[in-house]
This record gives structure tokens, sequence and C-alpha cells, in this order.
């Protein structure tokens, strides 16, 4: 029993909601349409009291002319790309025409656009701060200069990498270089050399493509630093390519070392002698 009155409750109260909505929407329209009579209502007394006079066609073309002569006299208002590119309106261009004509076609006087005219003068300006900054009051530094100064640090760089313990196995270079006869570098720069060296050189070191690096003639100098610089940069024009981007410079100093340890051997038919002896 409960329930039923419940559903009756709501059932009620759905219909009065529908019936409220109606309502409101009902008084809207109503509003609105008692706000069209009253314009109604107001032009009708307006142009009772004062009725505006029907206009002849031959009136109606006046007025429109004189409308038209107004909108001619008032000066129209340029716009941002009219004033940065110098644009004069169509109706001006008459003054612009140059007297000359080429094959019947007119020229028109065109100043130049505002934007450019800036860019020119700023290029002027800044050529005069260039001038004096660089060659008369010397604040900055040409391009030669920078260069020195550039190489300059560049060393300066290299000394302090170089001098860095950390840096250890890149420490060694051709100017520092000296020549080791311990076991274990002589091991290591042999390892390196059958890997790298012998299909120019030969196993042995006898001499293939390459010159023999046993006996005591040398193309490019016989000594520690020399081998060693021949090694990290190589010889393009003889074929010798240059290993310091596949070797460190502790490997390259082991293999010079190496190729020191075996002059003086006897291998297997070696290569004849070139260069100098040393």
């Amino acid at each position: 029993m409960k329930e039923v009155v419940n559903n009756s409750w709501s059932t009620g109260n759905t219909s009065a909601d529908i019936v409220i909505v109606l309502m409101i929407i009902t008084s809207i329209m109503v509003l609105g349409v008692a706000i069209l009579m009253l314009k109604v209502i107001k032009f009708y007394v307006k142009e009772t009291i004062n009725p505006v006079p029907f206009a002849t066609p031959e009136e109606r073309e006046i007025r429109k002319l004189e409308a038209e002569a107004l909108r001619a006299l008032e000066k129209k208002k340029p716009t941002i790309w009219t004033k940065l590119m110098q644009l004069k309106p169509l109706e001006e261009e008459g003054s612009l025409v140059m007297e000359h004509k080429f094959d019947g076609i007119s020229e028109l006087n065109n100043p130049t656009p505002a934007w450019f005219m800036v860019l020119f003068y700023g290029t002027i300006i800044f050529g005069i701060g260039y001038f004096l900054n660089y060659h008369v009051f010397h604040y900055g530094k040409l391009q030669d200069e920078e260069y020195v100064a550039e190489i300059e640090k560049a060393a300066d760089d290299k000394v302090a990498f170089l001098s860095n313990p950390v840096n250890s196995a890149s420490a060694v270079n051709e100017n520092n270089i000296v020549q080791s006869k311990d076991a274990a570098v002589l091991k290591n720069g042999q390892a390196l050399f059958a890997t790298r060296c012998p299909p120019c050189h030969g196993e042995q070191g006898q001499g293939l493509v390459g010159p023999n690096l046993t006996d005591e003639y040398w193309l490019h100098g016989g000594k520690i630093k020399d081998v060693f610089k021949t090694i990290k940069y190589g010889v393009p024009e003889k074929g010798m390519i240059s290993w310091e981007k596949s070797m460190s410079a502790r490997q390259i100093a082991d293999i010079a070392n190496y190729v020191l340890s075996i002059q003086g051997t006897k291998p297997a038919d070696p290569k004849a002698p070139q260069g100098n002896k040393e």
C-alpha cells in the first residue's frame, strides 16, 4: 500500500513540473508578442504625428549620388600594410604617373617602402659601428687575432689536459714520448702490430707494400718520436692511414716501441732498404 502511494505521489509531481514549464514558456511567448506590439504602436503613433514622405525614383537617385559623394570626400585610414609598403590608394595613383612612357605604358613613381629604408639606414649605422669597434678603437678582435687567440687557448687546454693524471692514457704524444724496452709494453705492441700492420709491413716487419721496418733505413725518421708521429698521423701520399682515431695514444706508443725493438732482426725475404740510414 505504501509503495502505491509513493508512485502516485511521484506521478503527481512530474505532471506538476510539466505544467509549470509550459506556463513559463507561454509567459515568455506572451512577453515577446507584447514587446512587438509596443514597437508597432510606437511606429504607428510616430507616423501619424510626423509621417515620412515617400521619395520618388529621382529623389532616391539624388540621395544615392549625395551619399557616394560624401563617402568619396571621407579620407580612408591607411592600414598597417599600406604604411609599411608606402602604398597609395588607387584614386591617388594619378598623381604618381611619370611623364615618360614606354610602349604606351606609364610608370608610377612609387616611394621606397619604409621597411626598406629602415634596413638601408640600419646597415649604414651598423657598418660605421663595426668600423669604429674593430678598426678605430680596437674593442673587438679581428679574425686573424681571434684565430691566434684560439690557437693559444687550445695549446693551454692541451697542456692542462695532458697534465691531469686522469688522462694518463692520452698524456703521451709525439713531443714527450720516450722509448721503452719494458716487456709488457713490447708484448702489447707486438699484439697490436699483428692485427694492424702485416698487410703493408709483413708479419715480421720485413716490408711488403710498406717499407722494411727491421733495417737501418727510414723514410720519415727512425727515432721514437718520428715513428710515433708517423703512426699517429699516417702518410696519406704513400697510402698509410692515420691511426689516431682508431687507437689511443698509449697503443700507438706501444706499437712504436715494438717497431724499434725489431730493428736489426733478420726476417726472411726482407724488402730492399728505403730512405736514409740512421
